[in-house]
């Protein structure tokens, strides 16, 4: 990990089609560069002044020259451009069966919550070849976390949530660092991920496991905040069910229709008058500033989880 490497390690499932792009890219760019400068350079010694070489301008010229030296860097670059696009949407495609991390960023700090409810501050512990999703938000300004031997990088927004995900093949220990300048200790906000053979990360995150899930802490703070009394079986007021929510498309006051996913619900927690389910009065306070960005991961992993027994209880 602190040995000095002109290019980061090789440790994830992506890291190799990433590469081959990359170095594609340089290739290209270094034979065009040295082809030009080689031209450059001779017709600069042949035409020199004083030199005897013939300055008549020839007034034939080849079709054919013109034509590949047009085709040929053309289909090479949108070869490229394709093969890239490939490798693009290949990173952006999350799988169905990955492992889920919360992340929040926080000048000058990263924070990572698992589903076990176990907690880490700039280390994160992850098995090897299981694919692990990581959804973050920004408790203050932009950040960007970026996995250097992962070759994957995302930008992490305050009030917006991002996906990155990725596939750790080679055990070890691996640097992981703030790639957007967020203030004076920028530079310090770093820290490590750990990658663990499958058999030694259930040992490990049995030990780290936490006394309650983090859906089981979203279900404490549903209670505690008082959203039961609203939204609750036995609620006092007309408010929408939560139970079975997430994932589901849910029809707006103004007619519009919007899938309840991660982004919605924070929204109705701290912006409730902003997508008014149809059939519902817009008397829900906001509930920002009472509920961290750790606390609405709980309470968005609790929703899941409640739509996870809806799909049990549903299926033959």
């Amino acid at each position: 990990m602190n040995e000095f490497r002109l290019f980061p390690e090789d440790a994830s499932t992506m890291a190799g089609e990433i590469d081959a792009v990359y170095f594609a890219m340089i290739g290209f760019s270094a034979f065009f560069t040295v082809l030009i400068v080689a031209a450059i350079t001779f017709f600069a010694i042949r035409y020199r002044r004083g030199s005897k070489a013939s300055r008549a301008n020839r007034v034939n010229s080849s079709v054919f020259v013109e034509v590949t030296w047009i085709l040929l860097p053309a289909t090479a670059l949108f070869a490229i451009f394709f093969w890239a696009c490939a490798v693009f949407l290949d990173v952006n495609r999350m799988p169905e069966d990955a492992l889920p991390v919360y992340v929040v960023g926080k000048q000058w700090m990263w924070k990572f919550q698992h589903p076990s409810g176990a907690r880490e501050i700039n280390d994160l512990h992850v098995p090897a070849g299981r694919p692990v999703v990581l959804t973050m938000t920004s408790q203050d300004v932009i950040h960007s976390l970026y996995f250097p031997a992962f070759r994957v990088k995302q930008d992490v927004l305050p009030a917006r949530y991002t996906r990155l995900w990725f596939e750790a093949d080679v055990p070890g220990e691996y640097h992981l660092l703030c790639a957007e300048y967020c203030g004076t200790s920028h530079s310090r906000m770093g820290g490590r991920i750990i990658v663990l053979e499958p058999e030694e990360y259930s040992r490990w995150a049995e030990l780290q496991a936490a006394d309650e899930t983090l859906a089981a802490r979203g279900l404490a703070l549903f209670n505690q905040h008082g959203c039961a009394g609203c939204h609750g079986t036995n609620a006092n007021y007309n408010a929408p069910r939560l139970e079975g929510l997430f994932g589901r498309e849910v029809t707006l006051q103004d007619g519009d229709s919007i899938v309840a996913d991660m982004g919605y619900i924070r929204d109705s927690i701290l912006l409730p008058k902003k997508n008014v389910v149809a059939g519902y009065k817009p008397i829900m306070p906001s509930f920002e500033g009472q509920l961290s960005e750790e606390d609405i991961f709980a309470l968005i992993a609790w929703i899941r989880s409640t739509s996870a027994e809806t799909e049990e209880v549903a299926a033959p």
